[in-house]
């Protein structure tokens, strides 16, 4: 007597999809460990559960074999320091790139342009920081008026004004 086919897609039921999974990859470990028993492979299996666990079968050093996969398919080894060092400013490369791409978009929604993606509360956000920059625009303009006045009506002209504008 054989058990019916299976019909291969989520198991809704939380409860159910853990039992599932437990008993799966019990199965699977098991299979892992007599392929490597049976027929002398050298076998690796890495398992990350849905909430992040994970559970692993080495027939070998886990180190080694995962090394030996990757000069298989041709990447380079990680435990090389100048493979870290490459990985860390590839890394850093494109943490810069998304930082540019957003500093960019702030921009543009700043001058106006592409504000069609934002959203209510993303635009009531702009809309605020807009007026605090016309807040501080005016407010400089209004410092700059005075002392262009005081200026002009004390005589300094030339590069003392400037001085004076630049303090």
């Amino acid at each position: 007597m054989g058990r019916g086919k299976v019909e291969l897609k989520r198991i809704e039921n939380p409860t159910n999809r853990q039992v599932t999974f437990s008993k799966r990859r019990n199965g699977l470990l098991k299979k892992a460990f007599e392929l490597s028993i049976l027929c002398d492979a050298e076998v690796a299996l890495l398992i990350f559960s849905s909430s992040g666990k994970v559970y692993q079968f080495a027939s070998h050093d886990m180190d080694r074999t995962v090394a030996k996969y990757r000069r298989e398919v041709g990447l380079p080894d990680s435990s090389n320091p100048q493979f870290r060092t490459r990985e860390f400013w590839r890394s850093e490369i494109d943490e810069l790139k998304r930082s540019i791409n957003t500093l960019e978009a702030r921009l543009k929604h700043l001058s106006g342009e592409d504000i069609l993606a934002l959203g209510m509360r993303d635009l009531k956000q702009l809309e605020r920081q807009l007026k605090i920059g016309v807040e501080r625009v005016r407010s400089r303009k209004v410092k700059l008026k005075e002392l262009q006045d005081g200026n002009i009506s004390s005589g300094l002209v030339g590069e003392n004004a400037c001085t004076m504008f630049h303090q």
